[in-house]
């Protein structure tokens, strides 16, 4: 009698697939919006109507021409702090009343590298037509080449283009809740160099940039910082102004800085705005990045700024 013997079945072999190392992940992130141990409390002077898991609020039953009263600015203050980044619809401020509610949360700060509104200290953004594309399709925070970079920023759309010219704000402390642990481990306590120079080369010349380099020589600050109000960690490098991390060489420190920078672009992260005129967004420059989105080809957008000093990341 013939026996005859299965013969083994070969493995599954599946050809390499390697994809390279240092980029971003696929699958669930961690979305939490409020810090340890925030006490969430009910809002009674204005209603709340959230835009994103995370990040942005749109603030109804307030009308921001008038003077605050203190229990509307404690609210709006909490507001920020939890949301990060606050809309108000169809306000049609004056310059004045913008920069007065600014002024809510400190001292105004001008910026001689901007075009200027009706005063020092309002900026103003005319784009389309034969304008210079500036400072549009790039994930920033504002003026972190500062020792003091700006607490948050009061932005207006005066007119709106018929399609696109949207805004998009990321939360930064999101960005480094999800970091690997490694990567947590490489940075905690790291420093980074911020020098104006690189957001600003790309649209204007040497002789423009020049006679600022003394006011504004490049600075250090932590690549995470800590909110002096939250206590959140927050991801402080950004695409526009961050040069090199500290004490590293080049090589190291641009490749870690493409991966730090890169997590901005995580949808979940995000808040996208479609503004119409009138319209006004309140956000917390130490807790986000922005990116104003020029896709709205030769039409018109105008748009004005209000910023507020802030204090020295630690």
């Amino acid at each position: 009698m013939t026996v005859t013997v299965p013969s083994a079945v070969p493995p599954t072999v599946l050809r390499e697939a390697r994809v390279p190392e240092g980029g971003m992940y696929e699958g669930a992130r961690t979305l939490r919006r409020l810090p340890d141990g925030w006490q969430e409390r009910p809002y009674r002077h204005l209603e709340l109507v959230p835009q994103g898991c995370t990040i942005g609020a749109e603030v109804r039953g307030v009308d921001l021409s008038r003077p605050l009263d203190p229990a509307l600015r404690e609210e709006l203050n909490r507001a920020l702090l939890e949301w990060k980044v606050l809309f108000f619809r169809a306000q049609h401020l004056t310059s004045a009343q913008q920069r007065d509610f600014a002024r809510n949360w400190g001292e105004l700060e001008t910026n001689p590298l901007l075009a200027r509104g009706s005063s020092e200290d309002v900026v103003r953004f005319d784009k389309g037509g034969e304008a210079t594309p500036t400072f549009e399709n790039v994930w920033h925070a504002d003026v972190t080449f500062r020792e003091r970079p700006a607490l948050g920023a009061v932005l207006q759309l005066r007119e709106v283009p018929p399609f696109g010219g949207d805004t998009m704000w990321a939360d930064m402390a999101a960005a480094y809740d999800n970091l690997p642990q490694d990567v947590k481990d490489r940075i905690d306590g790291a420093t980074a160099v911020h020098d104006f120079i690189p957001g600003f080369a790309r649209f204007y010349g040497p002789e423009r940039l020049a006679p600022y380099q003394d006011e504004f020589p490049p600075v250090e600050h932590p690549v995470v910082r800590t909110h002096p109000e939250t206590g959140r960690r927050l991801l402080f490098v950004n695409t526009s102004f961050t040069t090199r991390i500290t004490g590293m060489e080049r090589e190291e420190s641009d490749r870690l800085l493409r991966y730090l920078f890169q997590q901005a672009h995580v949808p979940e992260y995000q808040v996208r705005f479609r503004w119409q005129p009138g319209d006004v967004a309140f956000w917390d420059n130490r807790a986000t990045q922005h990116y104003a989105v020029n896709d709205y080809g030769s039409h018109r957008r105008v748009a004005e700024r209000v910023a507020i000093a802030g204090d020295r990341p630690f």
